[in-house]
């Protein structure tokens, strides 16, 4: 190949990575500092929220948003929490789409969803073979969905909450959809411990049971940002933690009390904010993928 061969090689080259990266092509490129996407996967239709104690009027918004977080690391990337709703049990339309379905335990439930989850992380270039670990809050149905999809990454898992799901004597799950994790690689976390994933002190998993066995939350020290916590399901609508109430529906009642007041004093100590991951008015407020915070 001569010069002038090899120059318009190079060209045609730089082009084509050009237009993957303005077209969202999956690439799996780390970025040079940590990275939060926060992904839109749906909402949860509450009429009421009588289940965490709390009367309609004492609540800004009875439903409940649903998110999927992306935290990409310049050693790797993590998954946390993957939605309700299988993205290949529904056609997208564009348009918000509200699904109605009965649980195995014969609960119904209404989830409004307008985009699946791996679309979402197309945008942002990665795909499900990308993802280095995955970890979720906990167990329940509504955080678990599409968890088979990474099931070729290394599942964090916290022991409790791994020994629960394959027990068959979980409540509010669809098995299924997570049936492949049982032969992931799986780093498991044992009992209060916390876990710093990338090592580095800025992605760490902090125990929080009470709301299932293994219940956990992530904590993100983010270098424009700030501190964050990624709250779970430790608190469902910010009037829980305003007026105290704690869920009677919570896998321990008692534990959850405990563990909602050791992270309001990590949250004092640190000076990091506790984002309510169901808070639909707090959530509609964030900047969504392939927006991110750094």
């Amino acid at each position: 190949m001569n010069n002038k061969s090899h120059s318009k090689w190079l060209a045609l080259l730089l082009g084509i990575a050009i237009v993957a990266a303005l077209s969202g092509t999956s690439t799996g490129a780390l970025p040079p500092s940590l990275r939060l996407y926060v992904f839109d996967c749906g909402i949860l239709n509450y009429t009421s929220a009588d289940a965490y104690l709390l009367k309609k009027n004492e609540v800004g918004n009875t439903d409940m948003s649903i998110g999927c977080f992306l935290i990409a690391h310049p050693k790797g990337t993590l998954m946390w929490d993957v939605g309700a709703i299988r993205d290949d049990s529904w056609k997208p339309t564009g348009a918000p789409v509200r699904l109605h379905f009965a649980l195995p335990d014969l609960t119904e439930r209404d989830v409004t969803v307008t985009k699946p989850l791996k679309a979402q992380l197309a945008d942002v270039g990665y795909k499900p073979s990308d993802i280095t670990y995955l970890a979720i809050s906990h167990y329940h149905w509504d955080h678990t969905a599409n968890a088979n999809d990474f099931a070729g990454a290394t599942w964090l898992a916290r022991e409790s909450e791994h020994d629960a799901m394959f027990s068959g004597k979980t409540e509010r799950t669809i098995p299924a959809n997570y049936s492949k994790l049982a032969k992931s690689k799986t780093v498991i976390i044992k009992k209060e411990d916390d876990h710093d994933v990338f090592g580095d002190g800025k992605v760490i998993i902090k125990a929080a049971p009470g709301h299932s066995p293994g219940h956990q939350v992530l904590f993100l020290d983010l270098p424009k940002t700030g501190k964050v916590v990624l709250g779970g399901d430790l608190y469902h609508y910010p009037e829980e933690r305003t007026l105290n109430r704690v869920p009677p529906r919570d896998f321990n009642p008692q534990q959850t009390a405990a563990s909602r007041a050791a992270l309001e004093i990590f949250l004092k100590n640190t000076g990091a904010a506790l984002w309510i991951q169901h808070d639909i008015t707090a959530f509609a407020k964030l900047k969504k993928a392939p927006a991110y915070y750094e």
